[in-house]
């Protein structure tokens, strides 16, 4: 029998998020482990009157690629995919993975290198969007690989997934979601007057320079489950230190109770209980590595757990995120790198927020509600 919840997730996508209109051209896109959603949202978009086409990868060919390709075809990118990128009016993306272990003996300067030129393809997407040209929403099949990095029985991951994405029971998502809108704007209008933020909790204090730069809300459109405000701090005004309770996981690699100190914006000292050289070669990936591009509050209640997946971690209520490399041009970052890779810090037993020298934060909430 079809989980109704995959058709009404695929809806809430077609139209809240990325509100497709009759004819416009939508790529929807995922590995074949997604098929279910992906169906789900071709049917969706064909409702709408949109002219919808799949892009189904086989999950091994990037695999393949890193371990027998040259060096000259793991920078290649087909002109086909830079011309495709150019006519479409929306992309949705479906992350669906049957082993989320795939890259974990690549060799790094290989898979920088593969990175790195998928990259570009990736940063002509975001200047089309911000341009307003393009509508982009990822969003994740709750499928067995995802459940068991979460340690959850597929059927609770499917409740998990479901629930933050709330589509579960009755209610009307999209009355949920415009909710979301409201109260997230709020947050970032008083944001955007602070110049300076000072985060605190156990073996944490950080400060970050924020003046002049915009915070996004993150409100559904971008990603289905949502629920932050985020924005890219300057570049040279990170100072202090941070540990990050919960593992950084990048491309299915995992560093545990990272520790990062900060001086003039970039990171002077780096620990680890496990991953430490790994954590070494990220931050020497580029000049940019070491540098912060982003700096977020999780505010999606309904995601109350680490699942070794940022679509879901970076969100999770009461907590902050910060991500090491590539910053947002249009909320005026200015750091460039082929990284970004986010790390929680779990605040909502122990920690604060200041802005200006203000508490406006503590134990995982606004003050202000």
């Amino acid at each position: 029998m079809r989980d109704p919840r995959l058709d009404r997730l695929g809806e809430l996508i077609a139209g809240y998020s990325l509100d497709l209109q009759p004819g416009e051209v939508v790529r929807i896109e995922g590995d074949e482990v997604a098929e279910d959603l992906l169906y789900a949202l071709y049917r969706a978009a064909l409702r709408r009157g949109a002219n919808a086409y799949l892009h189904v990868g086989l999950e091994r060919l990037a695999e393949l690629k890193l371990a027998e390709g040259t060096d000259e075809q793991l920078a290649y990118v087909s002109q086909l995919e830079w011309d495709d990128l150019e006519q479409l009016d929306a992309v949705a993306t479906v992350w669906g993975e049957r082993n989320t272990r795939n890259f974990t003996n690549a060799e790094p300067e290989r898979f920088g290198r593969f990175l790195s030129a998928r990259r570009e393809l990736s940063k002509r997407g975001w200047e089309r969007i911000a341009a307003g040209d393009l509508r982009w929403c990822g969003t994740l099949a709750p499928v067995e690989a995802y459940a068991q990095d979460a340690e959850m029985s597929l059927e609770e991951y499917e409740d998990f997934v479901f629930g933050a994405c709330h589509v579960s029971g009755d209610g009307d998502p999209v009355a949920h979601w415009r909710g979301v809108t409201a109260e997230i704007s709020r947050h970032a209008t008083r944001l955007e007057q602070v110049r300076e933020l000072r985060v605190v909790g156990p073996d944490t204090d950080l400060t970050l320079g924020v003046a002049g730069r915009k915070w996004q809300v993150a409100d559904g459109k971008s990603n289905m489950p949502d629920g932050e405000v985020f924005t890219s701090p300057l570049e040279t005004a990170t100072t202090g230190e941070i540990r990050f309770g919960f593992p950084g996981v990048f491309e299915g690699r995992e560093v545990a109770d990272v520790h990062l100190r900060f001086e003039e914006g970039r990171v002077v000292g780096s620990e680890a209980s496990r991953g430490a050289d790994f954590l070494a070669r990220l931050l020497q990936m580029d000049d940019g590595a070491a540098v912060l591009g982003e700096m977020a509050f999780g505010l999606n209640y309904e995601i109350d757990r680490f699942t070794r997946n940022i679509l879901f971690d970076e969100k999770i209520g009461g907590t902050i995120h910060v991500a090491l490399g590539s910053s947002f041009a249009e909320l005026g970052g200015l750091n460039d790198s082929k990284l970004h890779w986010d790390l929680i810090c779990d605040l909502r037993a122990d920690g604060e927020v200041y802005a200006d020298g203000e508490l406006v934060w503590k134990q995982g909430r606004f003050l202000d509600g």
